[in-house]
């Protein structure tokens, strides 16, 4: 439901407009050394402020509650908490009766009877991938060796990404856009054929991040249109390294000591000040609605440091699973 992971297990709760989001991490190795100073970095990447980002602004202070103790992890679980503190609640109150357009609101209302706490789209915001985030951090310090980087290569279809935000600020609509990770010096040998193969826990937990609709390795749907000689990944050297990179970097659901490379593709911001027509479930009758509040034209403006946690956290998991993480860190 909350939970990811085998080992390293991350437990995410809250509500965009209740008291706080947080995480709870469970199977972090005891004595790795960390401070709040090291959220800084991927927390600022994260916050809103750039053009085409939303207004809302939280101070996303880490509180660590547990796990910690004289600077360095315990092994006992961690649970990082970050405050609510600059909320509308207001913007929502129409919700109950007028469910936004490609927003979760009817869903989660059949889903949770009624009770779902509905503002700002509740436990179902993008709030809460300050919590992915924040789990990410501790995954990287322990990966430490390994590199993992994401950018955005496209918005709203265009590779320049000046001009397709732009496309969204001309027609006061929203943008989606293209999101590539690419991680350095993996080694061989992550992941379980078929239901746990890397690629599966990957995708599983990148769909936690809201609006991706899609995800492809290596070459991708590209692949569909080559030959097999031209997409098979010829070994060069006895390390698994190939002369051609079509597959990213895992082969039959296990690592192979390529650089891991994958895309993603984020939706437009659902919430956009363009007139829509939607069911008003009170009356049945369809009529004009217009989303309010603080949203961002283009999400995937955010999504790299986030698209960075998650893989950093199934990869940690990989790791010690592997046995190629200590349980206990020595320095």
């Amino acid at each position: 439901m909350n939970s990811f992971g085998r080992i390293f297990r991350v437990h995410i709760f809250g509500e965009s407009h209740g008291e706080c989001v947080g995480i709870t991490i469970d199977g972090c190795p005891a004595g790795l050394a960390l401070s709040v100073g090291d959220f800084t970095a991927d927390i600022e990447r994260r916050k809103p402020g750039a053009k085409g980002t939303t207004p809302r602004k939280e101070d996303d202070l880490p509180i660590i509650k547990s796990g910690l103790f004289n600077g360095k992890t315990t092994g006992a679980p961690i649970t990082i908490l970050f405050e609510n503190k600059n909320t509308r609640s207001a913007d929502y109150e129409k919700l109950r009766a007028v469910p936004r357009p490609g927003h979760a609101d009817f869903t989660a209302s059949k889903k949770f009877g009624g009770y779902e706490d509905y503002r700002g789209s509740g436990h179902f915001s993008g709030r809460l991938t300050v919590c992915l985030v924040a789990a990410g951090v501790i995954a990287k310090k322990l990966l430490h060796t390994i590199e993992i980087n994401s950018a955005i290569i496209e918005i709203g279809g265009e590779k320049d990404l000046e001009k397709g935000l732009q496309k969204a600020i001309d027609a006061k609509d929203s943008v989606g856009g293209i999101v590539e990770c690419t991680v350095k010096n993996l080694p061989a040998g992550l992941g379980e054929p078929f239901f746990d193969s890397a690629e599966s826990l990957l995708s599983h937990a990148v769909f936690a991040i809201p609006a991706v609709r899609g995800i492809e390795f290596g070459t991708g749907f590209a692949a569909a249109k080559m030959f097999g000689s031209q997409h098979n990944d010829a070994l060069k050297d006895v390390t698994g390294s190939t002369f051609t990179n079509h597959a990213g970097g895992i082969v039959g659901g296990i690592t192979n000591n390529n650089e891991l490379v994958f895309r993603i593709a984020i939706k437009p911001t659902s919430s956009t000040p363009i007139e829509q027509k939607t069911l008003n479930i009170e009356t049945g009758e369809i009529e004009n609605f217009s989303v309010k509040g603080r949203h961002d034209l283009c999400i995937a403006l955010r999504v790299p440091v986030i698209l960075e946690a998650v893989t950093a956290f199934v990869l940690a998991d990989l790791m010690l699973i592997e046995q190629k993480i200590p349980r206990v860190i020595s320095t």
